[in-house]
């Protein structure tokens, strides 16, 4: 069997702080082969910067997935192409810095594939279709010999997640949701056999408006102006999912994280 854990979006300072504090002690009380996580807002809520990336590996993460705020900070444009640890989702138009996919292999030597999509619908960018997009990130990791796949799908809608997962069913071990930085209650085996999850949740800061403060995010709504948001600071959290897979690479359990913090 392979255990893995893979976390919902760090967010800012407090939640790489939630990563440090809580993932050691996690990986030995659950006996997980291989820890990945979402880091798309782990430098202030918004982008990763290469100081965070680096910060989180060390942590003990073994790779970082990405999403729409991938390109915030230029300074991992060049990291991207290097660090074959760190992705982007692989429907950025080409040419792009970086890779969509990558292959990590556990200490026990099973090779599991990593992928990483990006949603279109509510998602402002001229993106390639994340559909044809998994077609052949499957195809490519299974051609490279991986034993387990997982791909992280950041959108928005749940009826794209939702379908994406229905549309890969019986070809992937996992398909986890990120992005919305709500957990969902959803988490289960699907018929063909794929883990999923509409969202694992998000590591940081849950009393507060998806991680910013309340009381910088509210007057957007009251009075349609643009606001400069802040971190928000309380109630601290560590969401996401430990997964189990069997020698096939077949998924055999889902189960939902969330360790509180001190704050």
């Amino acid at each position: 069997m392979t255990r893995v854990l893979f976390l919902g979006d760090i967010f800012g300072r407090l939640g790489r702080q939630m990563v440090r504090d809580f993932l050691p002690a996690l990986v030995g009380r659950e006996e997980i082969d291989l820890a990945l996580a979402n880091a798309e807002n782990a430098s202030g809520g918004l982008g990763l910067n290469s100081e965070a990336a680096g910060e989180l590996l060390g942590f003990g993460l073994a790779a970082l997935t990405g999403g729409n705020h991938t390109f915030r900070f230029k300074t991992l444009e060049k990291i991207l192409d290097e660090d074959d640890r760190l992705l982007r989702p692989a429907n950025y138009p080409v040419p792009c810095p970086g890779r969509g996919w990558t292959i990590i292999e556990t200490p026990g030597g099973v090779r599991v594939g990593v992928g990483n999509l990006l949603g279109r619908v509510f998602i402002n960018l001229a993106l390639d279709c994340p559909f044809h997009a998994a077609d052949k990130m499957l195809i490519e990791m299974r051609a490279a010999g991986a034993d387990i796949t997982i791909i992280d799908f950041h959108a928005e809608a749940t009826s794209e997640k939702k379908a994406l997962a229905a549309y890969i069913d019986g070809r992937a071990g996992a398909l986890l949701g990120t992005h919305t930085h709500v957990p969902t209650a959803d988490a289960a085996i699907l018929p063909e056999g794929l883990a999923y999850i509409t969202d694992l949740g998000m590591c940081g800061p849950h009393n507060s408006i998806i991680g910013m403060s309340r009381a910088s995010v509210l007057p957007t709504f009251l009075t349609g102006r643009p606001q400069r948001f802040e971190p928000a600071t309380h109630d601290l959290r560590l969401n996401g999912a430990i997964l189990d897979f069997n020698e096939a690479g077949e998924a055999i359990s889902i189960r939902p994280l969330d360790i509180r913090g001190s704050r």
